[in-house]
């Protein structure tokens, strides 16, 4: 009776170890996926903080708190399933789904350019000075769901060898992981003058003229990634483009790039090539779309 009852505890030892070993071998292969699509990140970090920009204060970790859960939402109920499916049995639906993902995030940075540049919209009506909260919300996990799908098919390529079951517990600590870091980032970005108004209200001197600072510099600084955010949109819509064309067998875009890159010897160098390159090809991708749906409702009217 004992010598089974400890064989039964040495089989659950094993089990134990093997079950702590999975666990280990997902968590190492998830920061390899997440290390992976760190540059989407990024871009996705500040695209994010435009939609809270001139938002009220009180309104903005609300605000910030629905665009993670939207984000989440894409993540786990949209993009992981679709993106296991499709891998699974039509990997080859990947890269079309991604170029026109990539015009969209495009067509709406290019959208945002006219719209700064003329202060209208597509429309040709003035720019509202604040869109509801509701708009921004919709917006800004549209925007998500293209970043969010980049990001998660980079973490699938980079454990595609994995099998299934495990492909989608790495997924999920991924998709986990990068909004709880994407939103965390944000909110504090977005709270970072209400830190230096609290600073600026206690303290020493030099703890007050650090609060006063940082309450002075955040309206720039906001600015700048409201710029930075748009700017992002574009380059990652035009790199998702012609990644994608290449993924399907038109290789020219990508090959001149490659090469253009090369020829300045890679390295940061090589990289603002790149990154110069894939933004004119959102550009002009962006504003031909947005053109065509500027001419939509002319047509539609002309038809009636």
């Amino acid at each position: 009776m004992s010598a089974g009852f400890f064989g039964l505890l040495d089989d659950i030892a094993v089990l134990a170890k093997l079950a702590a070993a999975s666990v280990d071998d997902i968590g190492a292969a998830a920061g390899r996926a997440t290390a992976k699509a760190a540059g989407v990140v990024i871009d996705d970090t500040a695209v994010t903080p435009q939609y809270v920009h001139g938002v009220t204060a009180a309104r903005e970790i609300p605000i910030v708190k629905k665009i993670a859960w939207g984000s989440m939402r894409n993540k786990l109920l949209i993009i992981l399933p679709v993106a296991l499916i499709l891998s699974q049995w039509a990997d080859w639906a990947l890269a079309p789904i991604l170029l026109v993902g990539g015009c969209y995030l495009a067509y709406e940075g290019a959208e945002k350019v006219a719209e700064r540049l003329t202060g209208h919209d597509e429309h040709g009506h003035a720019v509202k000075e604040q869109p509801s909260e509701k708009e921004l919300i919709a917006g800004a996990i549209r925007t998500d769901l293209i970043l969010s799908t980049e990001i998660m098919l980079i973490a699938l390529d980079s454990v595609a060898d994995e099998s299934f079951w495990a492909r989608l517990a790495i997924l999920i600590v991924v998709a986990i992981a990068l909004t709880i870091g994407v939103y965390g980032v944000v909110g504090l970005i977005v709270k970072m003058d209400d830190a230096g108004l609290a600073l600026a209200e206690r303290g020493g001197a030099l703890t007050q003229k650090v609060g006063r600072g940082l309450v002075l510099a955040m309206p720039k600084l906001l600015e700048v990634i409201s710029v930075v955010g748009i700017a992002a949109m574009i380059w990652v819509g035009g790199h998702i483009m012609i990644s994608s064309v290449h993924e399907i067998g038109w290789h020219w875009p990508h090959d001149v790039i490659h090469d253009v890159k090369h020829s300045v010897h890679g390295g940061i160098q090589g990289w603002l090539v790149e990154t110069f390159l894939s933004a004119l090809v959102g550009l002009v991708v962006g504003a031909v779309v947005l053109g065509a749906m500027h001419l939509l409702p002319e047509r539609a009217g002309s038809e009636d």
